[in-house]
């Protein structure tokens, strides 16, 4: 039984008429609610039991744009200011169409989208400056890009037995700030090695990694004979987007021999703007980074992507395969598959998108947008600093304002939950969707700005409707 159309001409039309949908909805993203609650009547109708007998593409389409179009997380709206979340772009919606057209499994063989892999990775791999022995693998997001990197690390500090055998009881230790991402602590639970193997380091005035506390922490660790193996530094963390120094942390590892990893999750792309650029200083020293496309780059979720200096150490953590993948002529070609590289076999083509992306707008471009963000962060900021009610609570190191409300007619003790109802106050408006975060154990309103779409209009509104909530107590 084929399950294509038995009119294609009809169907054609019905896909045409679906993507002005989806494009009229890009269009108009601005005009509407940033974030709607999915309604009761909603949320029962989407919770049906298993469709046995099909409903046929016409009632699928409808129902999809009255039950979920509407009802997105709200990212790609230009005051969407909650965590870390890529705003995508029109031709991303064609690049997935593209990718689901060829419907590609990307874990290995010979054929043109394992090439565009190949070629994306390396486009990366000299815009952070790894080298020629370096590559890498697009996996679904930086989360997943740091198991792969404390796996490799692991591997390297131990050797080709850890495969086999495991930690073999050697009492590996790392080290990240306590700014750097919970991610972290997860990759160290699932390899074995324990949460509390991960030494979580001070961080200064502008929560950065304290290089002398992390020299002692790693002193102390082999005084007691532990065996450091990593640092994770962060380009931009998720609380404020601070930068660790990475030339200092570098020089350091290099002194005790230990994997230099960056977790650059949306900061490291920071490297695409002339402007920017001083931040990255010294991730060309990195081990491996990791980095996602899906925030700054635009392209729809997800990708992301694990970056290593020395590709053979990748692939020594990974690579094997069973006889019947084994490489060999015409489809079955093709000399490093990324199976080879990572966790899966079955894997999508995350890297058209990508492709689509950088080809279409070109790195120059992409930078400009991301030093605009950063530009509008500063100006929010300062806008903020001079009102009264409000306390800017950290450093703007890059595209993150963490602001607070202290509205003199509540006692400070209220404050924190003053400022997260506020908080939850926009998102139900639809006006604005900031996150929270905590500043020096203080609730803080989180604005974080990666839309290419947000004008200063929109930060206006942000500042305007927050006076207004803190005016009215």
């Amino acid at each position: 039984m084929s399950l294509d159309p038995k009119d294609w001409k009809a169907f054609k039309a019905k896909a045409h008429a679906h993507l002005d949908t989806l494009l009229d909805h890009v269009e108009g993203i601005a005009d509407g609610p940033v974030w709607q609650p999915v309604p009761a009547e909603v949320a029962t109708r989407l919770n049906e039991p298993p469709p046995l007998a099909g409903q046929g593409l016409d009632a699928v389409l409808d129902e999809f744009a009255r039950s979920i179009l509407p009802y997105g997380t709200g990212n790609p709206h230009p005051r969407f200011f909650g965590w870390v979340h890529g705003a995508g772009t029109p031709s991303g919606i064609l690049a997935e169409a593209a990718a689901a057209a060829l419907n590609s499994n990307c874990g290995g063989r010979d054929h043109a989208a394992i090439l565009v892999e190949k070629t994306v990775v390396s486009w990366f791999c000299r815009i952070f400056g790894l080298g020629p022995t370096s590559g890498g693998l697009l996996v679904s997001g930086t989360s997943t890009a740091n198991l792969l990197a404390v796996a490799i690390a692991r591997n390297g500090k131990i050797g080709a037995s850890a495969r086999a055998k495991g930690n073999s009881g050697i009492p590996l230790v790392g080290y990240t700030s306590t700014e750097g991402h919970s991610c972290l602590n997860k990759a160290f639970e699932l390899l074995g090695l324990g949460g509390d193997s991960l030494r979580r380091i001070p961080v200064d005035d502008s929560f950065r990694i304290r290089n002398d506390a992390l020299e002692a922490a790693i002193s102390a660790d082999l005084n007691n004979g532990l065996v450091p193996f990593i640092v994770a530094a962060t380009a931009g963390t998720v609380n404020s987007g601070a930068f660790d120094d990475l030339r200092a942390v570098a020089s350091l590892c290099k002194a005790h021999d230990l994997w230099f990893h960056v977790d650059g999750a949306f900061g490291s792309l920071s490297a695409l703007s002339p402007s920017l650029r001083f931040l990255t200083d010294g991730i060309d020293r990195a081990d491996s980074i990791a980095f996602d496309m899906h925030k700054w780059l635009h392209v729809p979720y997800d990708a992301g992507c694990i970056l290593v200096r020395d590709l053979a150490l990748q692939r020594a953590a990974f690579g094997g395969r069973p006889d019947y993948l084994l490489t060999g002529r015409a489809l079955a070609g093709g000399d490093l598959w990324p199976a080879d590289l990572g966790l899966e076999l079955s894997r999508g083509f995350r890297a058209l998108k990508v492709w689509f992306a950088v080809k279409e707008f070109g790195f120059d471009a992409l930078g400009e947008a991301i030093a605009e963000n950063c530009r509008l962060a500063l100006l929010f900021a300062a806008k903020a600093a001079r009102h009264p009610i409000l306390q800017v609570m950290a450093p703007v190191s890059l595209n993150i304002v963490c602001c607070r409300l202290v509205p003199p007619s509540l006692p400070p003790e209220r404050w924190d939950q003053f400022n997260a109802d506020v908080v939850a106050a926009l998102q139900e408006k639809g006006v604005a969707a900031p996150s929270t975060c905590r500043i020096d154990d203080k609730l803080c309103i989180r604005v974080c700005i990666v839309n290419h779409r947000t004008t200063e209009r929109d930060m206006d509104i942000l500042l305007d409707e927050l006076v207004k909530l803190a005016e009215r107590v």
